[in-house]
């Protein structure tokens, strides 16, 4: 192994040593006191500390990086205290997640770290949203996202890497080479002879680096943060490594052929760094022991602190508290805002508006999605926009919806608010990962805000077919820490999208397709909200209340209309989560008969859920059973009659004549 200090003094050659050997005894702490059952789980970064230490002190400390799970390097570089980290891999209130994620899986705003979650590849694309953050603020930073050999199968790479060179965007991805994705080979990994070659085919520079040498690294990625600062690109660095553990310690590494051990024996980081210190004079043998014996007193000192927990007491409030970040804003709502024209428009217009009027309020708003920029998006939502607002906020995006909404998320996490047009709700299943299991969660886990919005333009009616007429609302009210609203008038529309602006929590804001232009009402011109979580009464009724929302709502106005000797008391829910329980509560009260209607499927769809809550809370106000009305439990299909045939108004009449005659 070849160092070459170039110009760096000896205090930072010696600073550079101590960063790489404190995660060294660190773990080699941890795996003593795994054995001995006081933590639970352990990631060993052994052999790879190079890498970590090396890439995080090349940068400035307000750069984000997004490490792996045996990164320890990023986390004790960036001074994060011993002791709370300890707390924190022992699941204790008082780490960084309230006991609620377990050893890497979480972030810092502070120290300017995002934790990994489990499925490894979703990260890098909220690395592309700081950078774009940065780039739109003409910052002068970069963002450095972590990733394995295993994790460039993933598709988030692919999509990533896409982004981050069409967009032009100051990253970083940081490749661990180590040979082996849990057990699973690199040559059953990739059939490329390395994989920095894949920088070339997105069109971005890369490089392959020795990771067992901290010179090389930290110089390295000096470089390269300047160079992609300077020219406004991303780069891709490999770094050849090896872990000297498995994947984790419960794995073993009987899987890894004992020569490979002996190999890359020899070119420990450490070790190999330290005789080079010696050999220069950088440092004496004494002085090496003198470092060890001051980190090691530092570790049992704060092992020390991390030990005096208070055992956790379950708070159930406190829980469910957490899973929203709560508005520091004052909205203001349609019957507080000053009073403006009424215009009739359009659906479709109540959403441009609510849209264009947030893209003025909120200059750091970024709206993206494919095609919305000069074409004006698949329903011309956003026509006009790019003449307004410029194609830096109005955003045309390559087709890869996971890595646009990871995009959204890093945006949200350097301050800015984010609109994400998915072209047809169908096409969110591409990016349920990063809605499920970052956005919803990030919260929860460390307190992170989530200013993302997503637009799903939904359900039939327009026969057009299966894979763009679905209605799967009912996928995300099963998802804590995300809101869904799905309105069912032009001014619900622009009032709802305002307030899922200006929320600081993931919304998913389902606009019905064949709503779009064929409904129409007053909408006021000023700028409003609508209360998210509240829901609507259409019209009070004495026989029959009947539940639903988006275009439910319409299908049951022309019933009620049709069957005038009827009296419906209708309720819009507006918002599917959280619900408005209380509404709910009053609407079963009013009739004792309660028909629960939806366009999506019936079973799995949201009136089962309903129809338990009011089973269990209002039984007592029922005089007949529950009824629910949803589609057939089939594919949308495409051909009109059939189509018809599927849809839950179908059979509205049917159930609602069932109910009245019980």
């Amino acid at each position: 192994m070849h160092f070459h200090r170039k110009n760096y003094s000896n205090q930072e050659l010696i600073n550079l040593y101590k960063n790489m050997l404190l995660p060294r005894l660190i773990e080699e702490k941890m795996l003593l006191l795994l054995r001995q059952g006081k933590i639970s789980k352990w990631f060993s970064g052994i052999g790879q500390e190079a890498i970590a230490v090396g890439v995080t002190m090349a940068l400035q400390d307000d750069e984000w990086i997004l490490p792996l799970h045996r990164n320890l390097g990023v986390f004790t570089s960036r001074n994060m205290p011993l002791s709370k980290l300890f707390k924190q891999w022992q699941g204790n209130i008082d780490g960084y997640s309230k006991g609620r994620e377990r050893s890497f899986h979480f972030g810092s705003k502070e120290h300017h770290i995002c934790g990994m979650i489990s499925h490894l590849g979703p990260q890098m694309a909220i690395a592309d949203g700081m950078a774009l953050a940065h780039k739109l603020s003409n910052s002068n930073k970069v963002s450095v996202a972590f990733t394995g050999d295993g994790g460039t199968s993933e598709g988030d790479f692919h999509e990533a890497l896409n982004v981050a060179a069409v967009w032009d965007l100051p990253v970083i991805f940081i490749i661990e080479n180590n040979g082996y994705g849990l057990s699973t080979p690199v040559n059953e990994q990739y059939r490329c002879f390395s994989l920095v070659e894949k920088a070339r085919g997105y069109g971005m520079e890369g490089i392959q680096i020795d990771g067992n040498n901290i010179l090389e690294v930290y110089d390295t990625i000096k470089g390269i943060r300047e160079y992609c600062i300077t020219n406004q690109k991303p780069y891709l660095i490999e770094c050849m490594t090896f872990r000297m553990r498995g994947h984790e310690e419960a794995s073993g590494t009987k899987y890894v052929p004992p020569h490979l051990f002996e190999l890359w024996q020899q070119k420990d980081p450490i070790k190999n760094y330290e005789n080079y210190l010696v050999e220069q004079g950088v440092i004496t043998e004494q002085t090496l022991l003198d470092i060890h014996a001051e980190l090691k007193e530092y570790i049992e000192t704060e092992l020390k602190k991390g030990a005096d927990v208070v055992p956790i007491l379950p708070d159930t409030e406190e829980e469910l508290e957490d899973i929203y970040a709560y508005p520091n804003y004052k909205p203001v709502y349609l019957n507080q805002s000053p009073i403006k024209p009424a215009l009739e428009k359009r659906f479709v217009d109540g959403i441009k508006d609510g849209l264009y009027q947030s893209m003025v309020q909120h200059p750091n708003l970024i709206i993206m999605g494919q095609d919305i920029a000069e074409y004006g998006g698949a329903f011309k939502v956003t026509e006009g926009f790019v003449a307004s607002f410029g194609k830096e906020r109005v955003r045309n995006t390559p087709i890869c919806e996971s890595a646009i909404v990871g995009v959204a998320l890093g945006l949200a996490m350097e301050g800015y608010k984010a609109v994400m047009e998915m072209q047809f709700a169908d096409f969110v299943t591409v990016g349920f990962n990063q809605i499920i299991n970052n956005l919803a969660k990030i919260h929860y886990r460390w307190g992170q805000n989530a200013d993302v919005v997503i637009r799903m333009p939904t359900g039939g009616g327009v026969g057009a077919g299966p894979f763009h007429s679905q209605s799967n609302e009912a996928w995300f009210v099963h998802t804590p820490g995300l809101k869904v609203v799905y309105p069912s008038t032009p001014q619900d529309a622009k009032g709802l999208l305002i307030a899922a602006i200006n929320d600081p929590n993931p919304v998913l804001f389902f606009e019905h397709k064949a709503l779009y232009r064929s409904i129409s009402g007053p909408v006021p011109e000023n700028y409003y909200e609508i209360e998210i979580g509240k829901a609507r009464v259409v019209q009070t009724g004495d026989d029959i209340t009947i539940i639903t929302y988006g275009a439910g709502v319409h299908w049951v106005m022309q019933y009620a209309k049709d069957h005038p000797a009827i009296s419906i008391y209708i309720l819009d829910l507006r918002t599917l989560l959280p619900l408005d329980y209380t509404a709910v509560k009053i609407a079963v009260e009013v009739t004792g008969k309660v028909l629960l209607l939806h366009e999506d499927t019936l079973t799995g769809g949201i009136g089962g859920e309903i129809a338990a809550w009011v089973a269990e809370n209002c039984f007592q106000y029922l005089d007949a059973p529950i009824t629910r009305c949803g589609s057939l439990d089939t594919p949308i299909p495409f051909n009109i009659e059939l189509e018809k045939n599927f849809m839950a108004y179908s059979r509205l009449d049917e159930c609602v004549e069932k109910l009245l005659n019980y």
